[in-house]
């Protein structure tokens, strides 16, 4: 794939709602997009984690092993799950705010990001495999693109969700951990070949 392609492909893909996405989403909500901004390194660094080793080394292993892609969906499905069902929990008084900014941390957006189906798909069919020299250049693109997708979900939870926080909190959460839910069980149904 070209570069052009290459571009075009990530930031289609990365901008698609997915758990990391709905992660920066809520922190931009609860947080603003200055404070939550020091997510985009865990998104980034979760990403360039499954990447980089599979562009490089695992590509061959993995294409010809589903299985091992199938496991490492459930346990994706398994972490988004226990995601959703935190997020449900959250308190819906006065320290809502405080619980969803303490709810979404750079070790959480960083795991979620790990396990996102996306760096797979990324890194076993967008990215050039093979020596460093070829794969370097797109694994920085990439973190580039990381930056701009990340900023924009930030910025439309801070926007959008900050609002709508104040006014319906317990709906903003519940909505958020439905999604996560809803990711979940899709990403289950496809490692069982249900979907």
């Amino acid at each position: 794939m070209d570069i052009a392609g290459f571009t075009l492909a990530a930031l289609l893909l990365l901008l698609t709602p997915g758990p990391t996405n709905t992660l920066l989403a809520i922190a931009g909500g609860a947080r603003g997009f200055k404070a939550s901004s020091p997510l985009i390194a865990a998104e980034i660094g979760g990403y360039l984690m499954t990447i980089t080793p599979v562009a490089l080394f695992a590509a061959t292993l993995l294409s010809d092993q589903p299985l091992v892609g199938s496991a490492l969906k459930l346990g994706s499905a398994a972490w988004v799950l226990f995601l959703a069902v935190q997020l449900w929990g959250l308190p819906a008084d006065g320290l809502l705010a405080q619980g969803s900014a303490g709810f979404v941390t750079f070790r959480r957006v960083f795991v979620t990001t790990v396990l996102n189906p996306k760096a797979l798909i990324i890194g076993l069919v967008f990215m050039p495999h093979g020596a460093p020299q070829i794969v370097l250049p797109y694994l920085a693109l990439f973190s580039a693109i990381v930056v701009l997708v990340a900023s924009f979900w930030l910025t439309a939870g801070a926007t959008l969700l900050r609002a709508a926080r104040h006014s319906h909190p317990t709906l903003v959460y519940r909505c958020a951990a439905t999604i996560l839910l809803g990711f979940s069980t899709m990403l289950a149904g496809s490692s069982l070949g249900l979907i």
